[in-house]
């Protein structure tokens, strides 16, 4: 049997998620397809936007163009992104996937949520693909290369970005905080990566600390996990994935969300998104396009991840059918929205603002699929969302 019949018969029934998906040590069954809590898709919009009644899109910035209002030109392939709180306002940063000039771009939002402003929070990096933001209103800034390293960024543009390269040399793809044990999650983007997690000598100061490579047996897909620690962060000669022979190897780690003991991160070799149980230390799969009724899947090329206070996730399509997908605490995966036109290119940066009214992403590609990403456009999509 291939791969998807062994898994499914491994889901009794194909059974839906029990209660609250969130809830629990460990996870009753990973989502299924179902009616979304918005609906469905309405015919596109003028920016070829697919979304559910009540909501409605906008184009904030296009790669090699300024930026409204601004003087700002808008980097290339526009990635990973985050929100952060700015006085009455907020600021909504996007990392910039190219070579040797990468870095990270900030718009800065008034209010009404009109553009103020626009600038270089970060330069001169390579392939800044995903990242995460830290519970003292930073940006962690990802380098995607063998090698690669972490920088710390102040999307206010108050410092110069830094970089942390105790954080571990390696492919790096997504950060998550773990306010609550004080620990950075970090995702791999290699066939064979690894899940880790940083542990800073002092909560919020990372420029010390220790890497840990999460450890369970190969083809575990559920139950408990063990940490060890990385004796060589730096990566060379020998990889970081490489040096622990306990080690879990993950199909492509990409993205990476925390949320009340859980952190979530998906994995695009093997579509899935799994969930870390930090409270228990062990893992479950959320979703896996094997374990749903077979040509049912919404989601797949599944990449960025980020939710809601009130524990939705909306997960990011690499390819698929360009959907950002969102899997309820009820345990049902439905497509959120969808781009028409740009199936050469991929969804990333989602981010919510501060109070949870918008939702912020980017088509890296945008309609001219060009593989240099000098085509990108950054929206935001307003409406009546769950918090």
């Amino acid at each position: 049997m291939d791969r998807r019949t062994v898994l499914r018969a491994t889901v009794v029934g194909g059974a839906a998620f029990s209660g609250s998906l969130w809830a629990g040590a460990a996870l009753a069954a990973p989502a299924q397809p179902g009616p979304g809590p918005y609906g469905g898709l309405l015919a596109a919009d003028a920016n070829g936007i697919h979304l559910p009644a009540g909501f409605s899109s906008r184009v904030i910035a296009r790669s090699g163009q300024r930026v409204a209002g601004t003087s700002y030109v808008w980097h290339w392939a526009p990635d990973g992104g985050a929100c952060f709180p700015a006085g009455d306002g907020w600021i909504y940063v996007s990392n910039s996937e190219v070579p040797l000039i990468g870095g990270a771009s900030a718009v800065r939002f008034r209010a009404d949520g009109s553009i103020a402003t626009a600038y270089r929070i970060l330069g001169g990096t390579n392939v800044n693909c995903a990242g995460g933001a830290t519970p003292w209103g930073t940006w962690l800034s990802c380098e995607e290369v063998p090698l690669g390293r972490v920088f710390e960024t102040w999307p206010d543009g108050s410092r110069s970005a830094e970089e942390r390269t105790r954080m571990g040399r390696f492919t790096h793809e997504a950060a998550a905080c773990d306010p609550d044990r004080r620990v950075i999650y970090l995702t791999e983007d290699e066939s064979d990566g690894c899940f880790y997690r940083f542990v800073p000598d002092t909560w919020g100061d990372l420029r010390t600390g220790q890497v840990q490579v999460l450890c369970a047996p190969a083809n575990a897909t559920s139950g408990p996990v063990t940490w060890q620690n990385i004796p060589d962060r730096d990566g060379f000669p020998i990889p970081t994935r490489w040096q622990v022979g306990a080690a879990k190897h993950f199909d492509g780690g990409e993205g990476c969300w925390y949320d009340r003991g859980i952190c979530w991160f998906t994995t695009k070799g093997d579509n899935r998104v799994w969930a870390y149980d930090a409270v228990n230390q062990r893992i479950d799969l959320a979703y896996d396009d094997s374990l749903v009724p077979a040509g049912t899947a919404p989601l797949t090329g599944v990449d960025n991840i980020t939710g809601t206070a009130g524990g939705d996730l909306y997960v990011a399509e690499d390819g698929g059918n360009m959907e950002v997908c969102v899997i309820t605490p009820a345990g049902v995966v439905a497509p959120f929205l969808r781009i028409n036109g740009q199936s050469s290119s991929e969804i990333t940066g989602p981010a919510f603002s501060p109070d949870g009214s918008r939702l912020y992403f980017s088509s890296q590609r945008g309609t001219s699929g060009n593989s240099t990403g000098s085509g990108g456009i950054t929206y935001e999509v307003t409406g009546p969302f769950r918090r």
